[in-house]
């Protein structure tokens, strides 16, 4: 029955308005379509993996997607939106290369990883194509040699080195670290170290002469200096290291407990975590420092495939705290503790104890997760170990709102990031945790800019040419200080560069004649 007051052919006439209107959304949105579609051409691709004097045990690069008006994708265009294709720029040259898909950072970027196993001596072309379409300024041409990691072909300029890398010419850290030895008595240290030291754990003692590692061990613990040798074999490989000889602690705690002021003063120690407490200089963990050596080959996790696995998007994700890990710390108990009160805010387990046994029974363990899992979770709560939580710097590259604990253990990029705006701080008790959840869930942009601002932070300061920008520099300073010549001394063994004949190496150097690599792009 047709209503008063309403014609009955109004019926007949709504389908073709309906038409009318959905053909005008279509030739909308068509456009607007047009202009979000990625274009090959106004994409850019950079970074030091398109320079063939930085060399790296992996090579990495970026490319950002932009669409056809001319904008950044800021959320992923597809997983498969690009290919890149590496070969040697000689046709008669085999040269087997390791060349995954680009890791989607779902933000428009893409980090691109390659691993040489040979050195390419006329060069390289490096092709990123969407489709059958060339990317940017692709293809790229890296003028040979471009060499393999394990090429023993150090830069004998330092200088130059620094600025092929673009090592930043401040590291506030390392300036801290140093402001208590201005100058360092190398046979004090001879003296006092292994005296003081060599049953608390395990201590190498390296001298560096002549570019040559040599070392001996003091203590029962001493295994992990496998990661020293690596990376400073690795870094000898690359430029010409300072003759100078130190003491590397390859322990969890930092040693040095005098204070400035104390008679006799601090020694100069090395180690991977700092704290408070101590007058240790630092360097990059040896958990850093092996994911930096070993990309594409000998770890599952590492500094780069994490940025390319965060989970799903910030509103896809659980707005849940997760935490998995060992019994280490007090804290991580209690953290549990909270977590079967407040489940519907916090989902935390451990799983494994080793500290605390008894615990097991009440509190229950844990089954273990990947890593990649954790972000599946809007927000990550980090909790000291036995020292600073190593997985610290992986969470940060996440996309999730790092909550981390007060600590007095720190590492050696920690100076850079701040509270409240790269991370949100939560006491060392864990008291306010839960209203620091509560308040990340009512205010879920403000979460997600911190989230995001620590992201950036850290995908900058972690860099793998970043890392060994900071040994040197430790080295360099710790060599500037020293008031008498390094020795070589009796029981010391030499510790030889890595044979690998893969890596057969002119060392050619390019002169300032030769000018830049030459190709399409400009780095």
């Amino acid at each position: 029955m047709v209503p008063k007051n309403v014609r009955p052919d109004i019926f007949q006439k709504i389908p073709i308005l309906f038409y009318i209107i959905l053909i005008l959304l279509w030739l909308s949105n068509c456009t607007f379509c047009e202009s979000q579609e990625l274009s090959p051409k106004k994409c850019f691709v950079w970074g030091s993996g398109l320079n063939p004097d930085i060399v790296l045990p992996v090579r990495y690069f970026y490319i950002q997607a932009v669409n056809s008006a001319g904008e950044n994708f800021t959320y992923s265009p597809g997983q498969d939106s690009f290919q890149v294709r590496i070969s040697s720029l000689s046709p008669g040259e085999h040269i087997r290369i390791h060349v995954p898909k680009p890791l989607d950072r779902a933000d428009g970027s893409f980090l691109m990883r390659y691993r040489l196993y040979g050195s390419a001596f006329k060069g390289l072309k490096v092709e990123v194509f969407h489709g059958d379409q060339h990317v940017g300024q692709s293809p790229f041409i890296l003028q040979g040699p471009v060499y393999h990691e394990y090429c023993d072909c150090p830069e004998s300029d330092p200088q130059t080195w620094l600025s092929t890398m673009a090592c930043p010419t401040h590291q506030p850290q390392v300036m801290k670290d140093f402001s208590t030895f201005p100058s360092i008595d190398l046979q004090r240290l001879l003296k006092e170290v292994p005296r003081r030291f060599a049953q608390r754990g395990g201590l190498i003692h390296y001298t560096i002469f002549n570019n040559q590692i040599h070392r001996r061990s003091l203590g029962k613990y001493t295994d992990f200096k496998m990661f020293s040798d690596e990376m400073l074999l690795s870094l000898a490989r690359k430029v010409r290291l300072p003759d100078v000889e130190f003491y590397i602690n390859v322990g969890d705690w930092p040693m040095e407990t005098r204070k400035v002021n104390d008679t006799p003063g601090p020694l100069p120690i090395i180690s991977w975590c700092g704290s408070t407490d101590t007058r240790d200089i630092i360097l990059p963990t040896y958990d850093i420092t092996h994911s930096t050596l070993e990309t594409l080959r000998g770890v599952s996790n590492d500094l780069l495939s994490v940025q390319g696995n965060t989970g799903p998007t910030w509103v896809n994700k659980t707005e849940q705290a997760f935490f998995r890990g060992r019994d280490s710390r007090e804290e991580r108990l209690f953290l549990v503790t909270l977590s079967k009160k407040n489940p519907e805010l916090l989902d935390a387990g451990i799983t494994g104890y080793f500290f605390f046994r008894e615990k097991e029974k009440e509190l229950g363990k844990a089954p273990l997760v990947g890593f990649f899992h954790f972000f599946k979770y809007k927000y990550q709560v980090n909790v000291d170990g036995t020292v600073a939580a190593y997985r610290f710097p992986y969470l940060m590259l996440g996309d999730s709102l790092v909550l981390k604990q007060a600590s007095p253990y720190y590492e050696h990029f920690y100076t850079h990031l701040k509270p409240g705006k790269h991370y949100i701080p939560v006491r060392r008790s864990l008291s306010d945790l839960l209203d620091k959840i509560k308040w990340a869930k009512e205010n879920d942009a403000e979460a997600q800019a911190i989230a995001r601002a620590g992201q950036a932070l850290t995908r900058e300061l972690l860099q793998p040419n970043r890392l060994y920008c900071y040994y040197y520099t430790v080295l360099q300073m710790y060599a500037e200080r020293q008031t008498s010549r390094p020795t070589v001394h009796q029981g010391m063994e030499h510790v030889p560069q890595p044979s690998d004949n893969s890596a057969l190496c002119s060392c050619e150097r390019k002169t300032q004649e030769d000018g830049p690599a030459q190709g399409k792009d400009e780095l």
